[in-house]
């Protein structure tokens, strides 16, 4: 029986033929005009003044709180609901992470909950779009502004997505994306910060180019940076994806709307996304009905070669988190345990999932 994988990558090789040919001849592997052409169309794309290419969605966060200031004696309020590397580059510069639980029905951070754990301490607030969706970010937003903290936003699953109108990358004081292999825009792996923070952009290219800047036409190091560089042949792959990323968002809504038409009977409950929020479903999540054992499903469905995982992690539960802080989340934790992600691409057999599924249960 044909394996169902979670995602198919919405590009091939004949998409980047003449793309890779142009590199190999020219020699540039790194630092030339497919990054320079890539960075200008994603911040068109975000509508965005500045974008920066990163190796990955990790190093682009790590970068934003190094531009920030933030280190030792500092908190960064975190969303609950994430991949570890959300939480990681906050302990990475010393700094503490304090979760923020997490919505039942958006997954994403509760307003409430930010609002009770901001103190002097408080230098950033993460916001993670969870699986993608938006929804919340302008309730968060008006929170930080508030209190004069800058919001970065946590992307990684998010490009394509909308909050009335205004795509991601254009809505925070730093966003950061992914392009790893499971996102609808994959470079292999590799990441990008947007901003229309004119200082923060010009510190940001330092800091991920070895702390260089040029000074009265020579090279200086005036930072201690790192080789955060995307490729020629990564940003080359982002380029030829970028401009069908509108349809595939329109696919990948299409595919939910007939997961859920079929999952509703079954009791299953979808990921909620507000009505103002265009969700690109970077990944298809539903929690699971009552009563039922999502690790034994996902043990059962890869039998059957039907490639699931859960949602995602609850940071303030795992291991290392737990000990070293305690205050485990309920909704993130929840979330957590009872999560599936369902295969989502195009061409999927979702009636053989959902035929599979009925029959497990």
């Amino acid at each position: 029986m044909t394996r169902i994988p979670l995602i198919r990558p919405y590009i091939s090789y004949s998409d980047v033929e003449s793309d890779f040919k142009d590199i190999f001849e020219s020699g540039w592997f790194t630092k030339g005009k497919f990054v320079s052409e890539f960075k200008h169309q994603i911040a068109e794309y975000t509508s965005s003044k500045y974008a920066c290419t990163t190796t990955s969605a990790t190093t682009a966060l790590y970068a934003c709180l190094r531009v920030l200031n933030i280190g030792v004696g500092d908190e960064v309020i975190v969303s609950d609901l994430s991949f570890p590397a959300t939480a990681n580059v906050v302990e990475e510069v010393g700094a503490v992470p304090i979760f923020a639980d997490v919505s039942l029905d958006t997954f994403n951070m509760l307003p409430e909950e930010l609002e009770t754990k901001i103190n002097s301490k408080t230098k950033a607030v993460i916001f993670v779009d969870a699986f993608g969706n938006l929804s919340g970010i302008d309730k968060i937003k008006s929170i930080c502004r508030s209190h004069s903290i800058p919001l970065i936003e946590d992307a990684a699953c998010a490009i394509g997505s909308s909050l009335d109108d205004i795509k991601s990358g254009n809505i925070s004081d730093l966003t950061c994306f992914s392009f790893h292999p499971r996102k609808l825009l994959t470079c292999g792996e590799g990441g990008a910060i947007t901003t229309n923070n004119t200082e923060y952009a010009q510190r940001i290219e330092v800091l991920l180019n070895h702390g260089a800047q040029v000074i009265d036409g020579k090279f200086d190091f005036i930072e201690a940076g790192y080789n955060f560089r995307m490729t020629e042949m990564q940003a080359a792959m982002g380029i030829s994806q970028l401009k069908r990323l509108d349809a595939i968002v329109e696919s990948r809504n299409t595919t939910k709307q007939e997961y859920s038409k079929l999952l509703e009977p079954l009791e299953f409950t979808p990921q909620r996304s507000d009505i103002n929020t265009i969700h690109n479903v970077q990944s298809l999540v539903y929690r699971v009905p009552e009563g039922v054992s999502r690790d034994k499903l996902i043990h059962k469905l890869a039998e059957h070669n039907i490639e699931t995982t859960l949602g995602t992690y609850c940071l303030s539960g795992l291991t290392y988190y737990a000990k070293k802080y305690g205050n485990i989340n309920p909704n993130a934790q929840k979330l957590q345990n009872t999560t599936i992600t369902l295969p989502c691409f195009e061409g999927v057999d979702v009636d053989r999932v959902i035929k599979t599924i009925t029959k497990i249960l």
